[in-house]
């Protein structure tokens, strides 16, 4: 069996991170960062931004790549390898798709995550903060 592609997004603006309540296992109603799966014959830069606007309702640019996230264990769907990029996005959040809610966190004060997202967001605000 092969590895899944996954995406996921990151959106951080003025100290706070986009997340979303996942809809569906693993890790029903758990706080998460936006994405899914790659489909097939799809760049993963587009897979990013039709995710991301499927569960947040907003528009989406790639500022650039956080990171590749490959634990074999980090979905307990199966091996899953995600690709995850920081993110600009413009327009009003409507959550949608796999996500019962999208709302913006205070990075000093997040929910419990799903999968790995915790490590993801460290890394993000860390990249922030090396600019």
């Amino acid at each position: 069996m092969k590895p899944s592609v996954t995406v996921d997004g990151v959106l951080i603006r003025d100290g706070k991170i986009l997340l979303i309540r996942r809809k569906n296992e693993p890790f029903k109603d758990k706080w998460a960062l936006p994405g899914g799966f790659v489909e097939y014959g799809e760049r993963v830069e587009e897979a990013v931004i039709r995710e991301f606007e499927e569960e947040t309702g907003m528009k989406a640019r790639i500022k650039k790549l956080l990171g590749v996230y490959s634990a074999p264990d980090r979905d307990p769907r199966g091996h899953t390898i995600s690709i995850v990029f920081l993110l600009d996005a413009e327009g009003e959040i409507k959550a949608g798709d796999d996500a019962s809610e999208a709302k913006f966190f205070d990075l000093d004060n997040l929910p419990p995550l799903a999968f790995d997202h915790g490590k993801i967001v460290e890394d993000a605000v860390r990249d922030k903060n090396t600019r």
